[in-house]
């Protein structure tokens, strides 16, 4: 029995999972960025290892939905048949250099906020606006031809997801078998660490992260179910729901925010809690103008690469990955090339040290 209109349970479905997915992520430091440079200048790979986690306990839950008729991933556009290669690939390289410039991605500058950031509060207000302008902008008119137009069709296998294709390849229902295989070679890859085996904070703090996507899929599929009204079926993103939340703070249109807008907010209240539970609530601001500057070029690139990956670190490597979509392992490639090559121009002055062995040496 829905005891809300659904319209009205679907931002409130999110709120309570971004307060779960905030808290849990402030205030066990979950970052993409900084699990990439740890692994790549200080030789940890603990913070990797937990954003793997989260990536294949995502994947596992939702399959199990998917298999359960709970949840439904192909009515998502993470599953459409037209896969857009170049906006992957260019998306994600944006995403990445513009993670580095600003010293996170979206879903860690919410998190930020929550701690009292100024910085973060600009990098979410240019990313919100970066991202809507390249969903129904100007930009947009390069998306099209750029992206849109050069988009590969997977019509054939009825989706983009990994399982379809191989099942259209070989005749035979392989969907749960291919997911099954990327699940035990990621926890396989995961444990062999000994080290790792014995953080159980963060190992909890990666199952809790996936779970929170995988309810994701539950609950607007549900909403959906009972909904006179078109619902986007989604678990997770945070480009263009950022913009969507500005939207929804300086207009008023009539209708009720979706469970991304409800997402974003409640991820802002539990970093909010998590910051005050650890009593490291401070502000914080820009030191200059140059780094003003920085973390505004930043944003933008990750808005406008958000928009043509069709996602970030969260949307695509955890939330996309759960469908098994095609798109996921080449955007966070993509997004740790572009990382890499930004990180190698802030720390080591040179964008060619991103192709040079690292030599293990902790970065400032």
């Amino acid at each position: 029995m829905v005891v809300f209109e659904p319209v009205v349970l679907l931002p409130l479905l999110g709120v309570l999972a971004g307060c779960v997915l905030g808290f849990v992520a402030r205030a066990t430091h979950f970052c993409t960025l900084s699990a990439l440079e740890r692994h790549w200048y200080a030789g940890d790979s603990s913070g990797l290892r937990t954003w793997v986690l989260a990536a294949v306990s995502a994947l596992i839950g939702t399959q199990i939905l998917v298999a359960l008729g709970l949840a439904d991933t192909h009515a998502s556009f993470y599953l459409e048949s037209a896969f857009p290669w170049t906006g992957a690939i260019i998306g994600g390289f944006m995403f990445g250099i513009g993670m580095a410039l600003v010293g996170t991605c979206g879903f860690g500058a919410v998190l930020r906020l929550g701690g009292g950031s100024l910085r973060a509060l600009v990098v979410l207000t240019v990313i919100g606006l970066s991202a809507l302008a390249a969903q129904r902008g100007i930009v947009g008119i390069l998306r099209v031809p750029l992206v849109d137009d050069l988009a590969v069709s997977f019509a054939g296998s009825g989706s983009q997801s990994m399982g379809d294709i191989a099942s259209g390849l070989f005749g035979l229902d392989l969907v749960g078998v291919v997911a099954g295989l990327i699940a035990i070679a990621g926890l396989a890859w995961i444990f062999r660490s000994a080290d790792y085996r014995s953080q159980f904070t963060r190992i909890g703090a990666g199952i809790l992260i996936g779970t929170v996507i995988t309810f994701g899929w539950w609950a607007t599929t549900f909403v959906a179910a009972h909904s006179f009204e078109p619902v986007q079926i989604e678990a997770g993103s945070f480009v263009v729901p950022v913009g969507d939340t500005i939207m929804q703070l300086i207009t008023y249109t009539g209708t009720w925010p979706d469970y991304g807008v409800g997402l974003i907010a409640g991820t802002l209240m539990g970093a909010v809690a998590a910051a005050l539970w650890n009593r490291d609530i401070r502000w914080e601001a820009c030191d200059d103008a140059r780094e003003l500057g920085r973390h505004i070029l930043g944003g933008t690139l990750m808005g406008i690469g958000g928009v043509f990956s069709m996602g970030c670190t969260v949307g695509q490597g955890i939330t996309g990955f759960s469908t098994l979509a095609i798109s996921a392992p080449i955007v966070m490639l993509s997004m740790a090339l572009g990382a890499r090559v930004g990180l190698a121009w802030l720390l080591e002055g040179s964008v060619l040290a991103a192709f040079r062995r690292s030599d293990g040496v902790a970065a400032e």
